[in-house]
């Protein structure tokens, strides 16, 4: 429900001002869902979500001011609570945390809240198929507003969050390095950036900053860390705008207002948006379209099909903590393939303006939900190519795919599939999506269903899971699949055959053929009841390798062997077993 009375009769003027306009000759009001989408009636979370991420599960996990996890489930709309962090921290609130994604799905979440403008140096891992937190190690100092961002080799990089209200803001850059469970500082590169910088890898291997400062810059991750300009916007500050990288290398950024993010205001945001190539020899910002309606305190979404959704914000002059004057409920869209015009589609009902969200559900639909004075209301988006026909489905998908595979995805609609896509899954707050990537995919169609080429690049798509969705030629996805990518071996290797073994005074050597090309090393079992039981492990030796030399054995006695060969994906399945005696 609503917090204020206020906020109450300002949706129930809405409401009615909705009704009184409908019955207007106007075009843009007679147009169906199949021509600008349909939102759902507000409905009740039971918390303001002010931070949420989609989960590999497809539930929706969220937190608001008390810092206390919940789980939505778009499906049966049940909500329950998430294991509580305060179970290794018994002070850590969530509230004005960074978020983004590891490349197993687990959540890194870093920073916290202690009160106005004072952060925490927590960080933890939320599991969500164990519902289970990890407390890491602390970072070096508070953060209180700080940008998560998930790099190609896996580690996650964290800048900014103000340390207290004497100290300031964190200047130094840190990268959680995934594989050795450290905090790695990036000593050269401190610099003092403002709440929530819009942070993306980028294509050439660095991070871009994309606001909301005018002078965008790049961050080299590597060693100790370096910064370099990239080049400034055209507009001028953007504080409380929303920024997205549509395709890899491409950034958006539109909407904002250039007065401080805190304290009076009393200046109208801004309207414009731009967009910059970082794939270009010389990338430099350029307007595109404005928006039909200025917004701060708004989310921009990516779409399965490309485009990018805005929602919410306020078009008047208030300070941030205060209601909106002028609430931004027209939902408008933007097509790269169009870049000057933002299409109007139907207005909610409830406003969305400071510590609201919106994030795209593995069905196609946005879900839009609090703000302050918003609570803890959500309403639900069905873009118009839902009401464009049947949609195609997904019989089969590999969990796991390297990058450059060629994988298979199973449908009956093969003959139709006029696009392939995938979309990282959200982790959204106060305006900025951390985790938010797309990258239009390769295809061919096949027997059943169509093959399928993941990008060749993890500076184009960090490793972790996606949203994959196949498209029709009307533009009409399908519910998406989860699948991983990943470095490495995408699938267990061939088990290794004509498994020999031969007996040498007191010891035994068994042999193998090796026919696997991606194996990370070989287990090698013994038995010394039978055949087909008992096995124990008693090597584990290293990839490439087709022989191995067990000592431990005794005279007199009989043993039975049998070797598979493994990587980071699992193990094949076992040799032929071979015995030998004593």
């Amino acid at each position: 429900m609503l917090t204020t009375a206020r906020s109450l009769s300002r949706s129930f003027d809405h409401s009615m001002l909705l009704l009184a306009i409908s019955l207007l000759p106007s075009p843009l009001f007679r147009q169906t869902p199949s021509v600008v989408g349909q939102w759902s009636a507000p409905f009740d979370l039971n918390e303001e979500a002010i931070h949420a991420q989609v989960l590999p599960t497809g539930k929706i996990l969220f937190w608001g001011l008390s810092g206390s996890p919940k789980l939505w489930d778009p499906l049966t709309l049940a909500i329950t609570a998430a294991a509580p962090v305060t179970a290794l921290a018994s002070d850590a609130n969530l509230f004005c945390t960074g978020h983004s994604f590891l490349p197993d799905g687990t959540v890194l979440v870093a920073g916290g809240h202690v009160t106005g403008n004072v952060g925490q140096k927590y960080a933890f891992i939320y599991d969500a198929f164990r519902n289970t937190w990890t407390r890491l190690p602390d970072m070096n100092a508070a953060r209180w507003y700080p940008t998560n961002t998930t790099l190609a080799n896996g580690d996650v990089l964290v800048v900014s969050g103000q340390i207290d209200t004497t100290q300031g803001m964190n200047p130094l850059p840190q990268v959680w390095e995934t594989s050795g469970g450290r905090w790695r500082d990036l000593s050269t590169a401190e610099f003092v950036l403002p709440f929530y910088p819009y942070m993306y890898a980028a294509p050439n291997g660095k991070v871009f900053m994309a606001g909301p400062e005018q002078l965008t810059k790049y961050l080299d991750t590597t060693g100790t860390g370096t910064w370099a300009n990239v080049g400034s916007s055209n507009f001028g500050v953007r504080n409380w705008g929303s920024s997205v990288m549509y395709e890899p290398g491409k950034v958006l950024i539109l909407g904002g207002v250039t007065c401080p993010m805190y304290g009076a205001c009393g200046v109208f945001p801004t309207a414009t948006a731009e967009a910059i190539d970082l794939n270009s020899a010389t990338p430099a910002w350029q307007f595109v379209g404005s928006l039909g309606t200025p917004r701060k305190h708004h989310n921009s979404i990516l779409l399965p099909n490309g485009k990018v959704l805005a929602t919410g914000g306020s078009a008047g002059t208030e300070d941030t903590n205060s209601n909106s004057t002028n609430p931004a409920y027209m939902a408008e869209m933007w097509d790269p393939a169009a870049p000057g015009t933002w299409t109007p589609l139907v207005p909610n009902t409830v406003y969305r303006g400071y510590h609201a969200v919106s994030l795209l559900l593995p069905d196609g639909r946005v879900l839009s939900a609090g703000g302050d004075f918003g609570g803890t209301t959500a309403e639900i988006y069905s873009p118009a190519y839902l009401f464009n026909g049947a949609r195609p489905t997904i019989s089969s998908v590999p969990a796991v795919v390297n990058y450059g595979q060629s994988f298979f995805v199973g449908t009956s609609d093969a003959a139709g599939i006029a696009s392939v896509t995938w979309l990282s899954p959200s982790a959204v707050t106060h305006t900025f999506n951390e985790h938010q990537r797309f990258n239009r995919l390769n295809f061919s169609q096949a027997t059943g269903g169509v093959n399928v080429t993941a990008p060749a690049s993890a500076n184009v798509c960090p490793p972790g899971l996606y949203m994959l969705f196949i498209l029709n030629g009307q533009g009409i996805p399908s519910i998406a699949k989860f699948v991983r990518i990943q470095s490495g071996p995408a699938a267990p290797p061939a088990p290794p055959t004509g498994l020999t073994a031969t007996v040498s005074g007191v010891n035994v050597t068994v042999r193998w053929a090796d026919n696997s090309t991606n194996e990370t090393g070989f287990d090698i079992e013994r038995s010394t009841t039978s055949a087909t039981a008992g096995f124990v492990r008693i090597a584990t030796i290293g990839a490439n390798q087709t022989q191995y030399k067990d000592t431990t054995t005794q005279k007199r006695n009989t043993y039975w062997y049998r070797v598979r060969a493994c990587n980071s994906s699992g193990c094949s399945v076992y040799s032929n077993v071979v015995q030998a005696s004593l």
